[in-house]
Formats: C-alpha cells, structure tokens, sequence
C-alpha cells in the first residue's frame, strides 16, 4: 500500500481573538498524485483547513507533514490558487506566468518556452501579450491555473477558483484542468461548493460539516482519471452522483 505524502493529524484551530474554534481534530492521509476534493457548506473551515496545508496559517492543536516533514512555514513546493485569478493588471498573460520563476532566478529561453507552451495547451497561444484587462474571466482563470504549474509543485491547493464563471466555461476548465494534472501530476486539493466539480475531479471527495469543522465522511469517487465530459451523462456516473447526494441529505 503507498504511504500517505501528505497527512494531516487532528488538527484543530482556534481563533483566540474572536474565542472562535473554526476546525476541531481534522485528520486525512492523501497520497501523492492523489486529488482530493473538500466540499461543506459555508463557515465550516475549508479555505482554513487549505491555509493550514501551505503553512500560511499555524493550527492550534495538531501537525501537518509532508512526505517526512512537518510543515510549520509556507511550504516552497507548493502552488495556491485562490478564488479570484490574483493576475498583475501591469504585465502580460506571459509575464503573469513567468513571475513565480522570475522572483527567484533570472529567466532563461527555456523558461519562456515552457511557458508558451503551457499556454498553448489551454488555448491561450494567441493571448500571450496580452493584459489581464483584455482577458475574460476563464482566460484569466487558465492564466492563474498554468502560472501554479509553472514550476511544477508537488501540491496544488485550489480554493474555489472556478466558482464565478458560468458552466460552460467552467467546464472547459475542467477538461484543461484535467490535461495539465495529467500531465505534471501534483498532489490536488480543491475546496469547493460545485458538487459535478469534485465528482469530475476527483479521487476522493471529503465532507467537512459543522462548526467547529469536522470530518463527516469520505466517498471514493470509482472512475479512473482523466475523464472525459461525456461521462457525465452516463448512467453510472449518474448514480453514483444521486447516491452521494442523497447521503449528503441535499
């Protein structure tokens, strides 16, 4: 059985200020290149739990480690995209992509054509130089997608990124989402309130609930990535989606 690469051991937060307990005695192994989906209503800890695993936010009670490391800062092999695309308005679709190497390290040929590359898997090729005014919301979603792959991190944390585009856009991103985890194969985790996303994303789809946050119950999702759309008309997909909803009380 593989180890688990990333784990997390009942860990809790607590506000001290606000005297609020926002997520009590969480624990979840994960493996690597395994995606994971959080969903739960509103105020139960998902964007939180997310800060706890890249080292942004310190948990109360409990320890987060990955491979054989315990996170207690930001962790440098990871990306974060956040609900809102976060693009320089100043620099280009290209720019935008290049800027997590170019805080580092000078940027090399090698460096720009990856990017381009990458861009032009998500369909942006003709939108390189342009600005982040003069793109769409999915465009600027897939500039954000590619730029946390850029330097191919071992784990991707989602927090809602697709959450205000419409569904047929919102799909396509599934598609290209689906292609570049493929092929750079991270370690996912999304939050998310879209139920069709986890269950079209994901390995495991995690049900956080309450206040304080806990977790409720775990489902596996029984397909094989990636997946193509047209699965989700199929009626085996259908039914396991009604069996999960169902247990979910929606």
């Amino acid at each position: 059985m593989q180890p688990p690469y990333l784990q997390l051991k009942n860990v809790g937060l607590t506000y001290e200020q606000e005297q609020k307990e926002t997520i009590r005695q969480f624990s979840l192994d994960i493996k690597k290149g395994e995606f994971i989906s959080i969903i739960g209503k509103s105020g139960c800890g998902k964007t939180s739990l997310l800060q706890i695993i890249s080292g942004i936010q310190k948990p109360t009670t409990g320890l987060i480690s990955i491979g054989s490391q315990e996170v207690n800062e930001p962790v440098d092999e990871l990306s974060y995209i956040f609900q809102k695309p976060i693009l320089l308005e100043w620099k280009t679709v290209l720019e935008n992509v290049v800027l997590p190497i170019e805080l580092k390290r000078k940027l090399t040929e090698k460096d720009m054509y990856k990017a381009k590359e990458m861009l032009e898997s998500v369909g942006l090729s003709d939108a390189i130089h342009k600005f982040p005014y003069e793109c769409s919301g999915g465009m600027q979603s897939r500039v954000a997608i590619v730029r946390a792959l850029i330097e191919q991190p071992s784990i991707l944390l989602m927090d809602e990124p697709f959450s205000a585009l419409d569904s047929f856009t919102k799909n396509q991103l599934h598609v290209q989402l689906n292609h570049l985890i493929n092929a750079y194969k991270p370690t996912v985790v999304l939050v998310t309130h879209d139920l069709q996303e986890a269950f079209f994303l994901s390995d495991r789809i995690v049900l956080l609930g309450g206040e304080p946050g806990t977790l409720l119950q775990e489902y596996q999702v029984p397909f094989p990535r990636p997946r193509k759309k047209n699965m989700l008309i199929s009626q085996k997909f259908y039914d396991f989606q009604q069996d999960i909803i169902e247990r979910l009380h929606l």
